[in-house]
């Protein structure tokens, strides 16, 4: 195979790998924004009844007291309602980040893979004299690599920093309001 062959080979090999990436993108987000659409709607359903429940509550309070009771068993059906729906919409949240970081990571590596390959068969028809060129290439590629690694890895420390941080503060919110009840 010539060098033109094996360009317009590595050129297709390229876009069909970048439209199958466009591609696995496009479902994770259609996958997540109807979660988050179903999140929604529930939460406007369970708003509503509550909404509705309330209403009624309030229709057949006799004294102060029923009135200062449906307030507060509001309150805390609020602060139920807030509390789950947050952790629901964080856990969609944080289970799209991660599959839009495995794919990223995927692709990342691939044209990492096809860079060193394509390093590799310039090198081997590259004129004589060439090597050092080729050797700071690839050095500066490892460079990079071990970079973006770096980077990957500090990510993920920061969000499981942030999602233990988040079940921290949702587990005291929970316990704030049992301890509060009793």
């Amino acid at each position: 195979m010539n060098q033109f062959n094996s360009a317009t080979a590595q050129f297709g090999d390229f876009s069909k790998s970048a439209a199958d990436t466009a591609a696995q993108f496009a479902q994770v987000s259609f996958a997540n924004i109807e979660r988050m659409f179903a999140l929604n709607l529930e939460a406007a359903k369970v708003s509503f009844g509550e909404v509705a429940r309330n209403s009624q509550a309030v229709s057949s309070v006799k004294d102060a007291n029923d009135l200062n009771t449906i307030r507060t068993q509001a309150a805390e059906t609020g602060l139920e309602f807030i509390t789950g729906y947050a952790k629901n919409f964080y856990d969609i949240s944080a289970q799209a980040q991660a599959q839009y970081g495995a794919l990223v990571e995927a692709r990342v590596g691939a044209a990492q893979k096809q860079l060193v390959e394509s390093l590799d068969q310039a090198a081997k028809n590259a004129p004589a004299g060439s090597e050092a060129a080729f050797s700071a290439i690839k050095n500066g590629l490892a460079a990079s690599t071990a970079a973006f690694d770096a980077a990957s890895k500090a990510s993920k420390q920061v969000n499981a920093f942030a999602d233990n941080a988040f079940k921290t503060t949702t587990e005291n919110v929970a316990k704030a309001k049992t301890a509060k009840r009793k």
